[in-house]
């Protein structure tokens, strides 16, 4: 009677044991199929791009972009590979600075002189020490744009710094400085328009998870 109980115990045990073992795997399996698979892809309604030229000797800012903006990107499950796939179309009769006589300036006498009706580009680099490379062509020239960025919650925001020069664009510098001498001039009565141009561009990237 006692060796049948005791059967019967180790019965009971090893198939309790058995069960868990089992609970424990297809628990595991169960929790591996549940992860959520995310991919990433340009969201046009989240960027913001924007320059700042800089007039007279005390260097007084002017901002603006460009009101038609045609970005392209891949779409992936990794947001770097859409961050590096960005590739962008710039018209420049489409200049924005708030100020309707100055964006006619703008489009006419540094663009038109430097024959340019678009600017185009692409990322070219994004490394893991902050640093992000950007072609961008004008003036049948390309050149990359060194600059920092930074990626987090989604938002990648790029800053740079170029000189025009770099695209052999100091004819229009000149001719948009003689239009527009009398506001370029400051306190010292010297008119001056800047070569070096501040560039900042911010986007969210759209997460869609499964």
């Amino acid at each position: 009677m006692k060796k049948s109980i005791f059967l019967l115990l180790g019965i009971s045990v090893l198939l309790i044991f058995t069960s868990c073992k089992g609970d424990s795997i297809e628990s595991e399996e169960s929790g591996g199929s549940s992860a959520r698979a995310c991919f990433y892809s340009y969201n046009e309604g989240t960027t913001k791009f924007q320059w700042t030229a800089f007039k007279t000797t005390n260097k007084v800012g002017v901002a603006g972009g460009f009101n038609n903006i045609t970005i392209r990107s891949e779409k992936s499950d990794d947001p770097m590979i859409v961050l590096k796939s960005i590739a962008f179309n710039m018209s420049t009769a489409s200049v924005e600075t708030n100020n309707e006589d100055r964006n006619a300036k703008v489009a006419k006498y540094f663009f038109e002189t430097i024959n340019t009706s678009e600017i185009t580009g692409n990322v070219t680099s994004i490394n893991d020490d902050g640093e992000c490379r950007i072609s961008v062509k004008m003036n049948g020239v390309s050149i990359d744009i060194v600059g920092d960025y930074t990626f987090e919650n989604n938002i990648f925001m790029f800053n740079s710094e170029i000189d025009v020069s770099s695209w052999n664009a100091l004819p229009g510098i000149t001719a948009l400085n003689n239009v527009c001498e009398d506001v370029h001039t400051g306190e010292d009565g010297i008119s001056k328009l800047w070569p070096k141009v501040e560039l900042s561009f911010i986007t969210k990237l759209k997460s869609d998870c499964d």
